[in-house]
């Protein structure tokens, strides 16, 4: 398993929470799982075995450390440790800006996963790689790998986190890591005469896998599918969409350590105390309206257009609102101006608190998720267990996991329509069922009885695997 961040070692998104959580749910199925990552700053080795080897990339010797660390139960850390590359202030770029030298890093990331494998002997089943930082992990194993008795031959899985992420670089890089020139093809990894290191993951790996089913259809359409859509609708029979699960041991309101008072389906008293927690803790009154959680990176994709474009009416409706996130600076702007405006009853933390978020999740009443696309998203996940009602677009991953209360078995409030009307529409929605204390119970428990924990995914991704290798045995 090969990732560019997984926690607690480092994360920055949702990958880091699937890299986590899918080795250990592997593990618990009875598979071995050596995962190997990036070592950034801050990265503890103690007590890790250390191994060096020297990478022969292109014209260039690049040494490389690996610290090996036996995890959890079958689960193996493997840290690779190359500090001129990853020991710097962010993971891909600093003050907004990516490094200038992504393409090389994750190329040297890339191959010394490869090369970890063949300096330890071990001939893994499986080689699955996660996102553009990962996308060479396939094509060096086809292009120079091929005959070799540990790598080659091995059944490549590339999982697509968000699309909209590509590792474009230009093509003069082709030769520095190593490869001919043939791979500047539409069908290797040419991309408008540049380079894509995630078209490389989608041509060259036997399976794809995206992180929901409703994204795994979105992304084939131009619309979704950012320049993508032609090489992924010729790769469609391999591809696969998996709904992500999430970790159900640190998100559990029954025993969250975080959220200042705990709670259960059977007795969601501890949830109103949950409440006056968060509400004390941003510093806000407390109120009997309902209280709108956002935790969010702060972009068009994450549907803050339209929270920009309905503001005004937005913050006419009954209701106190908490949002934690950083991103775009207009954004980081619009929010700060609102909590300003509305000291009462807005409250806005810009960057992120690990024990805000759990807090948000808890105490919040209805959780929104505007989003224009999200391939899965975990935090309505969240949301549903922890009996915060989800607001969200019926897109990608919220499609699959959010029912409207409309409909049978109905969990949340969902609009279609990327309008600022149909969110407000939506909100305006979710308020009146919250002043029906008996339908908002139901939507509540329907929530919170769901199963989103990662066995179930596991089990699904089990499946790729074995497909794959199938196929490799009997082509």
């Amino acid at each position: 398993m090969v990732a560019s961040e997984a926690h607690p070692y480092a994360k920055t998104g949702g990958l880091a929470e699937v890299a986590a959580a899918l080795p250990d749910a592997l593990g618990r199925l009875g598979h071995e799982v050596t995962l190997v990552l990036p070592r950034y700053r801050g990265v503890d080795v103690a007590g890790a075995q250390a191994l060096k080897a020297s990478l022969a990339i292109g014209s260039a010797v690049q040494p490389v450390t690996f610290h090996r660390r036996e995890e959890r139960q079958g689960v193996t850390a493997v840290l690779v440790d190359v500090p001129e590359l990853f020991d710097r202030e962010g993971l891909y770029s600093a003050n907004g800006i990516d490094y200038a030298d992504n393409a090389w890093r994750f190329a040297v990331f890339s191959r010394a996963a490869l090369e970890y494998a063949r300096l330890r002997g071990e001939r893994p089943s499986i080689i699955h790689a996660h996102d553009w930082q990962t996308g060479l992990v396939p094509v060096f194993q086809k292009m120079l790998f091929s005959p070799d008795p540990i790598v080659g031959g091995v059944p490549a899985i590339f999982t697509i986190h968000n699309l909209a992420f590509q590792g474009v670089f230009p093509s003069a890089i082709v030769p520095g890591l190593g490869l001919g020139w043939e791979v500047m093809n539409i069908n290797a990894l040419e991309f408008w005469g540049s380079v894509s290191y995630l078209k490389g993951g989608i041509n060259f790996s036997e399976r794809i896998t995206t992180v929901s089913p409703t994204y795994a259809r979105e992304i084939l359409t131009p619309e979704l599918g950012f320049g993508l859509d032609g090489a992924l609708r010729r790769r469609a029979d391999d591809l696969v969409g998996i709904l992500n699960g999430i970790d159900v041991d640190r998100w559990d309101p029954s025993r969250d350590s975080l959220v200042g008072a705990t709670y259960t389906s059977a007795d969601l008293s501890g949830k109103t105390r949950a409440k006056q927690v968060l509400l004390e803790d941003v510093g806000l009154k407390a109120s009997t309206s309902p209280v709108i959680g956002i935790i969010s990176r702060l972009t068009d994709q994450k549907g803050f257009d339209l929270i920009a474009a309905a503001a005004a009416e937005l913050m006419s409706l009954d209701a106190t609102w908490v949002m934690l996130g950083s991103g775009e600076t207009k954004y980081e702007d619009l929010w700060r101006t609102l909590a300003a405006r509305f000291p009462e009853r807005v409250s806005a933390t810009i960057g992120f608190s690990e024990r805000l978020a759990h807090r948000i999740e808890a105490g919040a009443d209805i959780f929104l998720m505007p989003s224009r696309f999200e391939p899965c998203g975990l935090n309505q996940m969240y949301s549903l267990r922890y009996g915060t009602v989800p607001v969200v677009r019926a897109t990608g991953g919220l499609a699959d996991t959010v029912r409207d209360a409309g409909g049978p078995g109905g969990n949340g409030v969902r609009f279609t329509e990327y309008t600022p009307a149909a969110l407000v529409g939506a909100v305006e929605r979710a308020l009146e069922l919250f002043r029906n204390p008996k339908q908002w119970k139901s939507l509540q428990l329907a929530g919170m009885q769901g199963d989103f924990s990662w066995d179930a995914s596991a089990r699904e991704y089990v499946k790729v695997y074995e497909s794959a290798a199938a196929a490799r045995e009997n082509p």
